[in-house]
């Protein structure tokens, strides 16, 4: 059966490819494998479509499949030599180099302990391989990856709703940063750490990210002036 965008995909469908330039680039995202010029899906799902040509499949899934370039937040399980073993929620633990932060050498090692909470880039993501993570960008500098605070709650949940948060029309970090200040880093592999002032606040931001997996996108506004009026009126 061949399938189009939005259109609900089973695996082993076609995919139907319609672009206006046939010289554009084809970039296949989760759920979709190629074989020669043939493209099908290896998942169930909803047949998504991004400019200029991104496709993927939309799915609700929990389990996290390891993929080249994604960033990821993960709990360092041990310490073997001079790597760390990461836990990012896939089949197998992702390794983790002393050199793969920023200024790092064998004199000036990082502090890394076992429990800490790195925000990470897979950098190797292979299934016949172990991942690699790595602390840095391109250009040897950390920008908003490393180690994460001390402080601050993680929480897990479905990869369908990471993607719907990070989507480009999603108003939900927007309109809940309206309503109280935060950080956080957002894995691809459905962990969300989370920073607020109280503690109170960090829960409060943590439920309402949960919630936004079943709530329309004309609600969001809704339920973040919600959840702040609740916080006010307990504190």
């Amino acid at each position: 059966m061949e399938v189009s965008p939005e259109d609900v995909t089973l695996p082993g469908d076609l995919i139907k490819i319609t672009t206006d330039n046939p010289k554009q680039k084809i970039v296949l995202g989760p759920g979709l494998r190629r074989e020669g010029d043939t493209i099908y899906a290896c998942k169930a799902g909803i047949l998504k479509k991004r400019s200029p040509s991104i496709y993927y499949v939309d799915n609700y899934q929990r389990r996290y499949i390891p993929t080249r370039g994604e960033n990821v937040v993960g709990i360092v399980t041990q310490k073997a030599g001079d790597i760390f073993k990461v836990d990012i929620g896939a089949s197998e633990q992702a390794s983790l180099s002393y050199l793969a932060f920023e200024g790092a050498s064998k004199r000036n090692r990082p502090d890394v302990q076992i429990g800490d909470i790195v925000f990470a880039k897979l950098l190797i993501a292979s299934k016949d391989m172990e991942s690699e993570l790595v602390c840095i960008d391109s250009h040897g500098k950390r920008g908003k990856l490393g180690i994460l605070g001390p402080k601050g709650m993680l929480i897990n949940c479905s990869l369908n709703l990471v993607r719907k948060l990070l989507h480009e029309s999603s108003p939900f970090f927007t309109a809940f940063g309206k309503e109280q200040p935060y950080e956080l880093a957002v894995g691809m592999n459905g962990k969300i750490w989370i920073n607020s002032r109280t503690v109170r606040e960090t829960v409060a931001l943590a439920n309402g990210i949960l919630a936004a997996e079943f709530t329309p996108s004309d609600k969001i506004q809704q339920l973040c002036q919600s959840i702040a009026q609740t916080v006010l009126e307990t504190s």
